[in-house]
């Protein structure tokens, strides 16, 4: 009897100790992530010459629409380990900012790895839609894109008669996708962009890879293009693992017997939070260029500025 009076405590402490671990990971790489995020914006406002290129440009609406995205998911992540309730009037935004930058993602990837083949194939006749003082319409065409989806779950999901301000919820996608219907549009819909956005990555990287082999002069710039668009298609495979979580909580829980809050916690930081954890080291501190101006830009560095580092962009 002594036992089984203590499971329920021992059960209770268990998972507070489990939600202090999971904040504990998740909250300093965040912090880390957004250290990151503004230093980098701030490089980017105070030096005008990376506002003349397309490529810096499709950058910083990645890094601005990942940040929304962190904020937004860590925001709901938070709420979810603390059992806080709120009302549909403050989750149907959240819920709808994360979804909407987590489905602009692969479209901002695909761009990028377009961007760089127009670069590549017509440096000196490129489209008038990239180049950098035109490149907000493509933004504009991703943005109203990627609301596609939650817009139609805001129009389904909320319950008949419920009021927005007085019913109270668990923030989770659950409130704004609930019928099949919605779930197979979503599945349908994702499974869209992402094929769509593989399909456009492995056709840049094949061409990229192709005229590689054709030039004999500037061979350093297509190959580093070409290592661009690879990383490219890396991070959209991270973001395409986060589509396997049914599957994934399955076999862990038929093979390691993991708790499945456990296992939806270990899908949601590998493939949710660390591909956009890797997007700034990724893409930022690569470029020569950039470093060097963000070293500027950090105290501890002042006067080890390399001039001739700033001159040319690593993928330019």
């Amino acid at each position: 009897m002594q036992n089984l009076t203590e499971q329920p405590g021992n059960v209770t402490t268990n998972r507070s100790l489990s939600v202090i671990l999971k904040v504990c990971v998740v909250t300093p790489l965040f912090c880390v992530f957004l250290y990151c995020i503004v230093l980098m914006l701030h490089t980017f406002a105070s030096n005008r010459q990376f506002w003349d290129s397309s490529r810096y440009i499709l950058f910083v609406y990645m890094l601005i629409n990942d940040t929304l995205q962190l904020l937004t998911s860590v925001l709901l992540f938070l709420f979810i380990m603390a059992d806080v309730q709120v009302s549909l009037a403050f989750c149907i935004p959240l819920l709808y900012v994360s979804t909407a930058t987590f489905q602009n993602t692969p479209l901002i990837l695909a761009a990028m790895s377009l961007e760089r083949y127009v670069a590549i194939f017509y440096p000196l006749q490129r489209p008038a839609a990239w180049r950098a003082d035109r490149i907000w319409v493509i933004i504009v065409v991703l943005w109203l894109v990627s609301c596609v989806l939650p817009t139609v779950d805001f129009s389904l999901g909320p319950q008949a008669g419920a009021s927005a301000f007085s019913t109270l919820v668990v923030c989770k996608t659950l409130v704004l996708n609930s019928s099949p219907v919605q779930t197979l549009f979503k599945v349908s819909l994702n499974g869209l962009f992402f094929a769509l956005v593989a399909v456009v990555i492995l056709f840049t990287y094949m061409r990229i890879l192709l005229e590689t082999r054709k030039m004999r002069q500037d061979r350093a710039s297509v190959s580093k293009a070409l290592h661009t668009v690879v990383l490219h298609g890396f991070q959209l495979l991270l973001c395409m693992m986060s589509f396997t979580h049914p599957v994934t909580e399955s076999l862990i829980v038929l093979h390691v017997h993991w708790l499945r809050e456990h296992i939806s916690f270990f899908n949601y930081f590998c493939f949710i939070l660390l591909p956009r954890f890797l997007s700034p080291l990724i893409y930022g501190l690569r470029d020569e260029s950039l470093r060097a101006h963000m070293k500027r830009a950090v105290l501890c560095f002042p006067a080890k500025i390399n001039p001739g580092a700033t001159g040319k962009p690593l993928d330019k």
